[in-house]
């Protein structure tokens, strides 16, 4: 009787463990559908960027715009490291002005026809997009609670204070000036008026 008892106890015993070691205990983390939609537009946004430097670049060798469209780049991927994270699809196109989101493409080209007018117009181009950009990561940070999101866009954020920045100084250095379109005046002259800072890999 005993031994049918211990038997009894170790099956079950070994049964437990085997359904215990079934149990995923891993929390499953997932997005809502705003800050899917934020992520797939910051990714293109910053490929906009990327794309403009690299044309104003070509057209006139000026060096800020091939540092930043490295930068932008760097951008690039660690927005695309948070969509495969998620199993979000990538929506950015690999050929160089090409955008799924429309508004974006009205936009690249818009800016493009802008840059070609001369180079102090092509440097303005440039402070507006990062102008741009700063404005819209502040309203994506609003949308998420996620760390992971909001280093990344904490990261993309200092760098492009660091970019208006540095068009900022290239256009003083050719006696012209920006005017913010997105972000407030106040905003404006309190990052031109801070030292550039690091910014983790942006």
């Amino acid at each position: 009787m005993k031994m049918k008892i211990f038997i009894a106890f170790i099956t079950g015993l070994l049964f437990s463990n085997c359904t215990n070691d079934n149990v995923n205990t891993d929390t499953v983390v997932t997005l809502t559908q705003n800050e899917i939609n934020d992520l797939k537009f910051l990714r293109e946004e910053e490929k906009l960027a990327r794309d403009v430097y690299i044309y104003s670049y070509n057209k006139y060798k000026l060096a800020i715009f091939n540092s930043i469209s490295q930068s932008e780049q760097t951008h690039m991927n660690s927005v695309l490291s948070l969509l495969n994270k998620y199993g979000i699809p990538d929506p950015s196109s690999v050929q160089m002005g090409i955008f799924v989101n429309q508004d974006l493409q009205v936009l690249y080209n818009n800016l493009i026809s802008q840059s070609n007018i001369s180079l102090i117009e092509a440097l303005k181009v440039g402070a507006t997009i990062e102008d741009l950009d700063i404005n819209d990561i502040d309203d994506f940070i609003i949308n998420t609670s996620k760390s992971d999101l909001l280093t990344v866009y904490n990261n993309l954020t200092c760098g492009s204070k660091n970019h208006i920045r540095s068009f900022t100084t290239e256009l003083s250095n050719n006696e012209a000036s920006y005017e913010p379109q997105f972000i407030s005046s106040e905003e404006y002259n309190s990052i031109i008026n801070t030292p550039s800072g690091g910014c983790g890999n942006n």
